[in-house]
């Protein structure tokens, strides 16, 4: 009969467990030293080798010749508690033996000796199923258990276990596996069954499987049966994924307000046989991950993508105000919850799409922050909803940002000199190449810095920026900024301007200045007016007296 592979694969020594060494080292050591507890609580999320530890741990105290703690595998115990026929070794699931009388039962047979192996060990899988009843019947057990047993109790819910359990436990925390870890694991595995597996396969296994183990192997099994050699589009296919590029586009077409391309989006998908719910997951993990790219300096620590997919999430999130992907983000997961309780999935998520690209459809808290600052930052998917009322009232352009409404410039400003970044699902540029500016009359530089008015958000300019370059922004750090039409004058040290010379870092300060203001500025210096100097009184009659040949004496 075939044998799964997270069953043929689990771990024999705690040396083959991966992603806990918190837990492997210190129960070696213990074993090592002769510290056998009483009773252990593993507690972690599923998949993590919470069960497989426990039956490591089981063989290891019983074994005849241990090695470094792990169990041999090669002598009578080993072998009779990996076949079953040691009869000392007892694994309970609490979820359907949870009564009082089945926890009585069990403290009747403890008191026996075992009939081969040194320790009698319970192994009580799900221990939070337990009834209180069953709590209460164990609690005597736990605290004055007879010297021949060890109780093993595994959870995911440690929080619904009693305190006066706890306390009689030793605890270890299991915890999620790290996508690379997962990744390696599933590389070896393939090997041993004589395939091939990409690393862009892995790792999306490792992203589905949010940090199981067992749930990865399992998905990689289906894998192999599809085909020997597994990329990342077997992946999408045997776990019926919808492509990156989709999550792209239906991002791009909510962005932009577009509701009739997300909704071609959907009906495409949806004659492809493609689950509304999973797209709906999906769609909520890519504005997960868009959150994270916008909020964290390296999110590479925290996303499991490969190194394309984080430069196009990077691109998109930086167009992307970060309201509007909470607002998305919020709204999918509401989304996933009426699903589940039994609407039609398809009209759930068209219903969701159309929202979301029209936000003044949807009431709450949500869209409405996120219609402000879209009107903020001059989001496409409102400037044909606001383009009507400016016509109306006779106003030319689009509406000025908040950050020039605030520098009170006498007219509207002119259309910034370089397009703000384009909004799609394929790789764009974030920021306008450099080119050289247009060179300034005196004239015209004389009228810029007469015109020039405080930029008030200049403090959150500085603090986009230092996501960008730490160096630049300390450097810029008390310094004060003003516009006047396309420029952005800055009132700072010279040693500012050396750094800003360079055209990647002119580039990353006008990043941070579009993504505050909504717009492309050029950057100048700012010149402090000069006062003109007061005369003096004495001076004056210092120069009549000499005038009418008084000898003026001056000290």
């Amino acid at each position: 009969m075939y044998q799964v592979l997270y069953r043929k694969y689990r771990p024999k020594v705690f040396a083959d467990v991966v992603g806990q060494p918190q837990v492997t080292v210190t129960l070696k050591n213990e074993l090592t030293a002769g510290r056998i507890s009483h009773a252990y609580l593993f507690t972690g999320s599923r998949g993590t080798g919470k069960t497989t530890c426990a039956k490591i741990l089981a063989k290891a105290v019983n074994c005849l010749s241990p090695v470094d703690g792990d169990p041999c595998g090669e002598c009578e115990i080993c072998r009779g508690i990996d076949s079953g026929a040691v009869m000392d070794i007892v694994e309970i699931d609490a979820a359907s033996n949870n009564g009082v009388e089945n926890i009585r039962t069990l403290r009747e047979e403890a008191n026996f000796t075992p009939a081969a192996a040194k320790y009698r060990v319970y192994i009580i899988d799900e221990v939070h199923m337990l009834s209180i009843g069953a709590f209460n019947a164990l609690l005597k057990t736990l605290e004055e258990p007879p010297a021949h047993v060890v109780f093993i109790l595994a959870t995911t819910e440690v929080h619904k276990i009693p305190a006066t359990i706890l306390s009689r436990c030793q605890r270890f925390d299991f915890r999620r596996i790290p996508p690379e870890d997962v990744a390696a694991r599933l590389d070896f595995v393939t090997k041993q069954e004589n395939g091939e597996i990409d690393p862009d396969g892995a790792l999306m296994i490792a992203r589905l499987s949010d940090g199981a183990l067992r749930d990865a192997l399992s998905l990689l099994d289906q894998c192999l049966g599809r085909d020997r050699h597994v990329t990342a589009e077997v992946v999408r296919q045997t776990a019926g994924l919808v492509g990156r590029d989709h999550l792209f586009a239906l991002s791009a077409a909510i962005h932009e307000g577009n509701s009739a391309a997300a909704l071609e989006q959907i009906d495409g998908l949806h004659n492809a046989s493609k689950d509304m719910s999973r797209l709906c997951e999906e769609l909520s993990s890519h504005y997960r991950d868009m959150m994270l790219v916008k909020t964290m300096k390296d999110p590479r620590t925290v996303l499991a993508v490969t190194d394309g997919e984080l430069e196009a999430l990077t691109k998109q999130a930086l167009a992307t105000p970060l309201p509007e992907i909470l607002h998305c983000l919020d709204a999918f997961q509401r989304t996933l919850e009426r699903m589940y309780r039994g609407g039609n999935r398809r009209t759930e998520m068209e219903m969701t799409l159309l929202r979301l690209c029209t936000p003044e459809l949807d009431t709450s808290l949500d869209a409405l922050l996120r219609r402000v600052s879209a009107l903020e930052h001059g989001s496409p998917a409102l400037r044909g909803q606001t383009a009507a009322p400016e016509r109306a009232s006779g106003q030319a352009g689009s509406a000025p940002s908040p950050a020039v409404q605030a520098a009170s410039l006498p007219e509207p400003p002119p259309p910034p000199a370089d397009p703000p970044a384009s909004f799609s699902g394929e790789a764009r540029q974030v920021s306008a190449p450099s080119r050289p500016e247009p060179p300034v009359t005196a004239s015209s530089a004389e009228e810029i810095q007469a015109n020039a008015q405080r930029l008030d958000v200049w403090p959150e300019i500085l603090q986009v920026l230092s996501g960008y370059s730490k160096a630049i922004s300390s450097a810029f750090t008390g310094s004060c900024a003003y516009v006047s039409g396309d420029y952005v004058l800055i009132d700072a040290k010279d040693m500012a301007f050396e750094l800003l010379r360079r055209s990647a870092q002119r580039d990353k300060m006008r990043d941070a200045i579009r993504q505050v203001t909504g717009r492309v500025y050029k950057l100048g210096p700012y010149k402090k007016q000069q006062k003109e100097e007061k005369s003096d009184p004495l001076a004056q009659l210092a120069g009549l007296a000499e005038q009418a040949g008084i000898e003026v004496i001056k000290k």
